[in-house]
């Protein structure tokens, strides 16, 4: 898997909305037509999905920008500009969003088609058309488009397995790993070969399940030494943990030693780790110097292949029985119903700040260097209430009032 990444930044910004048209309805024997300028185009979404062909995040790590298509400009005869197209960017099946500003999680990708709205696409203008009124028989203005929606999104992959290999560094994990499936991993003979997780599809008999070669753990792992936390949050999705012990180890650990440490790290850093179905191996049988106490223990080689049908055959009875009594994992999504109202802030400067959605939206689409479109502007902000809340947070004549990106004057009585 060379290239793997597994944890990304990505910005994503939908598509701008299309202007609205200012036009008029200009026809023979038709000497004062009305306004017919059209609408602009909704600016397209920017949607995030989970693919089972795609294997990492590597394709955001030099490349972390996507944005949706803009709409195009309405025009006259009440022609509306056409919709921007939505982007759908695949991410791999495991993948958790979460907010860059805040940390929150918000979309957790779980597997194949689930779907998450990352960023809404700008709304279009309204064309002067829109306007008719019976105080504006000939509107000279219309909206713009609205830009489309921001934000970086911080994304982390947990690998989708459906069993991991849980060890030591050097404990043959990869060797293992190489001899059931298809996976062609580094093997060397020297403790962190293994540097980024490897997953091989595994068939024996009548199971197929999926293998995870996770990088070997070490002590203190649980509190991030040696990229542990790195590492361990590919287990987490695991049905069943395959712990490998070394029966050759350099440094001089038996068995129980080493089964006692790694599940101690586990249990530090998810707890619920060892609930999970779990086999305990020894590894490197062909040159063991210490062995397994019990009498229903499991030994293997992967070199010699001696007890690799045993340990297939009870981690594939094991997976079975998990997958026949799990229910269905679903995507996790943060659904915010859209900001209602306003607010008024009063800011160091004596001047004022209005938040809220729809107040910064009306300023944000609006011609200000329209003197009619400045009037609907002040217009809706009497009808909102907005006006009314500035001179009750004691906002005076020449005041700066700040929506948004802009700045106005306080006018009393407008």
């Amino acid at each position: 898997m060379t290239g793997f990444v597994d944890e990304a930044q990505l910005n994503v910004r939908g598509g701008d909305g299309g202007a609205g048209a200012v036009a008029f309805r200009r026809e023979a024997h038709v000497p004062q037509g009305g306004p017919d300028g059209g609408d602009g185009g909704k600016g397209g979404d920017i949607w995030l999905t989970a693919d089972r062909n795609v294997a990492s995040l590597l394709a955001f790590r030099d490349h972390p920008h996507r944005k949706g298509e803009s709409g195009t400009h309405g025009s006259g005869n009440k022609r509306h500009g056409h919709r921007g197209k939505d982007l759908v960017v695949a991410v791999p099946e495991g993948t958790t969003v979460r907010d860059h500003a805040t940390g929150e999680v918000i979309a957790d990708l779980v597997q194949h088609g689930d779907t998450w709205l990352a960023a809404h696409g700008g709304r279009g203008g309204r064309g002067n058309a829109r306007f008719l009124s019976n105080a504006r028989r000939a509107p000279s203005f219309a909206e713009q488009g609205e830009y489309g929606e921001e934000r970086w999104l911080d994304l982390e992959l947990r690998l989708m397995a459906d069993a991991a290999l849980v060890g030591f560094p050097n404990a043959g994990k990869s060797t293992l790993i190489a001899a059931v499936s298809a996976a062609k991993p580094k093997i060397a003979d020297y403790p962190f070969t293994t540097l980024e997780p490897n997953l091989g599809v595994v068939r024996f008999q009548d199971h197929e399940f999926v293998l995870a070669d996770i990088p070997g753990l070490i002590e203190g792992a649980a509190e991030g030494r040696g990229l542990g936390h790195r590492f361990l949050r590919h287990i987490e999705r695991a049905r069943v943990l395959v712990v490998l012990l070394d029966l050759a180890p350099v440094d001089g650990r038996d068995p129980a030693e080493q089964e006692a440490i790694l599940l101690d790290e586990l249990e530090r850093y998810r707890p619920e780790l060892l609930d999970r179905p779990r086999v305990v191996v020894g590894t490197k049988s062909d040159v063991a110097t210490s062995h397994l106490e019990g009498d229903d223990v499991l030994e293997i080689s992967a070199v010699t292949r001696r007890g690799l049908e045993r340990l297939l055959g009870r981690v594939g009875e094991l997976i079975d029985e998990a997958r026949d009594a799990e229910v269905e994992r679903e995507a996790f999504v943060v659904h915010r119903p859209a900001e209602e109202g306003f607010r008024i802030e009063r800011e160091d400067d004596g001047g004022f700040r209005v938040h809220g959605r729809n107040a910064e939206r009306v300023v944000a689409m609006a011609d200000l260097t329209n003197v009619e479109a400045l009037e609907y502007v002040h217009d809706r902000f009497r009808r909102m209430g907005v006006e009314r809340a500035l001179a009750r947070a004691g906002a005076q004549e020449g005041d700066l009032v700040r929506i948004g990106t802009v700045e106005l004057e306080y006018v009393e009585g407008l």
